[in-house]
């Protein structure tokens, strides 16, 4: 079964032209880069290659796997750099932005899990939006050219805490944009599920499934809008060239699919 048979719906073709325009022989950094979409971005990044490739993670097994991975594709000689930092450390970011001179930073370090951060509401509201403001502040001072933050469609109305620091950091993201017209665009772009990345059901239920079952859902009705990582970090690719600063982009993601149907299948 392949995952692109649980979308019920043809994927979303991108502008592979457009995607590329922002990105060939520019400094672009990623943030949460040992991550499930900030690796896939910094895959898709690396096949357009730019000048540098700057990762930046706070943890360090997903930062060295990661580079070890790229190491293995980096046919066109891209400067691959690691920094092993906290997005919330203003300073340290300011150093890295100026040091590297970067032009394009897209934002993917957060907490993303609902019911881990329904848990831990401080740490959550705290890493997601100091972070946020540390990358939006750094950028400005040192006058990067684009900023794109991940959001998620948890943002609208959120019934969360999680949901509730992503539309609080988009708007951060909002605010810096009207701040700051003449030196940083700042934009979102926002995720439905991403089907298949980590702690999402696909990786639970394969697990269920392995060890003999039972496979468990949280309620019959609950349905979510799902995208595949690629398709995610596309969007985000391709919204940072069409960005002007302010806006927030989401992906056309058909109808939402019920849990349960996924489960069965």
């Amino acid at each position: 079964l392949e995952i692109d048979d649980l979308l019920d719906r043809e994927k979303v073709e991108p502008d592979h032209n457009l995607m590329k325009k922002n990105i060939q022989s520019k400094v672009v950094l990623v943030t949460g880069a040992g991550g499930s979409i900030g690796s896939e971005l910094c895959r898709q990044i690396l096949s357009m290659g730019p000048k540098y490739l700057i990762l930046i993670d706070f943890c360090e097994y997903n930062l060295f796997k990661i580079k070890q991975e790229l190491i293995k594709l980096n046919i066109e000689k891209t400067t691959l750099v690691t920094k092993l930092t906290n997005a919330e450390d203003e300073l340290a970011l300011e150093k890295i932005f100026r040091k590297y001179k970067v032009n394009l930073i897209f934002h993917a370090a957060a907490y993303k899990h609902v019911d881990m951060v329904e848990k831990n509401p401080l740490d959550g509201l705290r890493n997601n939006l100091l972070n946020t403001r540390s990358i939006c502040n750094a950028a400005i001072k040192t006058n990067v050219r684009k900023m794109i933050l991940i959001s998620s469609d948890k943002a609208v109305r959120p019934t969360n805490i999680m949901g509730g620091t992503k539309l609080l950091s988009e708007l951060i993201v909002k605010i810096s944009a009207i701040n700051n017209k003449n030196t940083t665009k700042f934009t979102a772009v926002r995720f439905g599920n991403v089907i298949d990345s980590s702690g999402s059901v696909i990786p639970i239920f394969r697990e269920q499934i392995k060890n003999g079952g039972p496979v468990t859902i949280t309620h019959p009705d609950m349905e979510r809008f799902f995208m595949t990582i690629s398709e995610a970090v596309q969007l985000v690719l391709q919204a940072s060239v069409l960005s002007l600063g302010g806006e927030t982009f989401i992906l056309n993601m058909g109808q939402p699919v019920k849990i349960i149907d996924i489960a069965k299948k």
